[in-house]
């Protein structure tokens, strides 16, 4: 059974419009519900947990768990509005409220982001178990042509926030003017994601 936990900011909604409460592997199986009328380990009315009678629990929170994660898929928006995945590496910032990721200049998603600034973050558990969606709206900062300049500064402090210190910062700045990266920064909205095991 699926434990969803959405934000108290969220709206207890998919981005499909589907309600985030029932268990998505249910499909026309017969379920048992509680005392309550609600399946064991749905969410209530506000979108909150709520565990099940016969499982030990502990609470499931999405935004810890985009905080763990190192990878995840990225969507934006290609210009026949369909979405387009990329994987990405990302960082969220939970005191910011914000998600980072490099990237490449003239890459698919770049080109989408400077056209469109909506973005979906999706990222999985390392055991496959649960997830977490953030959407947002992206910023773009760079690509750079001065390792000194402000547009690889930016990238200087996402790498120290994000991984600490690099061996060699001066190698760091050259490659990031030559690949000419990118930093996307995406104000999170709106968070959902769900326990499934």
């Amino acid at each position: 059974m699926a434990q969803i936990m959405n934000d108290n900011r969220a709206r207890p909604q998919g981005p499909d419009g589907d309600d985030l409460r029932r268990d998505p592997e249910a499909g026309s199986r017969s379920r048992k519900r509680g005392a309550s009328g609600r399946e064991p380990g749905a969410g209530n009315s506000e979108g909150q947990a709520v565990p099940s009678p016969d499982m030990t629990t502990t609470a499931f929170n999405p935004r810890t768990l985009l905080a763990e994660s190192r990878l995840g898929v990225l969507a934006t928006i290609k210009s026949d509005g369909r979405p387009q995945l990329s994987p990405v590496m990302p960082f969220y910032d939970q005191e910011a409220d914000v998600i980072h990721v490099s990237m490449t200049e003239g890459r698919a998603k770049t080109a989408n982001l400077r056209r469109g600034p909506r973005a979906t973050l999706e990222v999985t558990g390392p055991d496959g178990g649960s997830w977490a969606t953030a959407e947002g709206t992206a910023t773009l900062v760079g690509p750079g042509t001065d390792p000194h300049g402000p547009e690889v500064e930016a990238l200087v402090r996402y790498y120290r926030t994000a991984a600490g210190e690099h061996p060699d910062w001066d190698e760091y700045r050259a490659t990031m003017v030559s690949d000419r990266r990118v930093l996307m920064t995406m104000t999170v909205d709106h968070v959902y994601g769900a326990r499934l095991r």
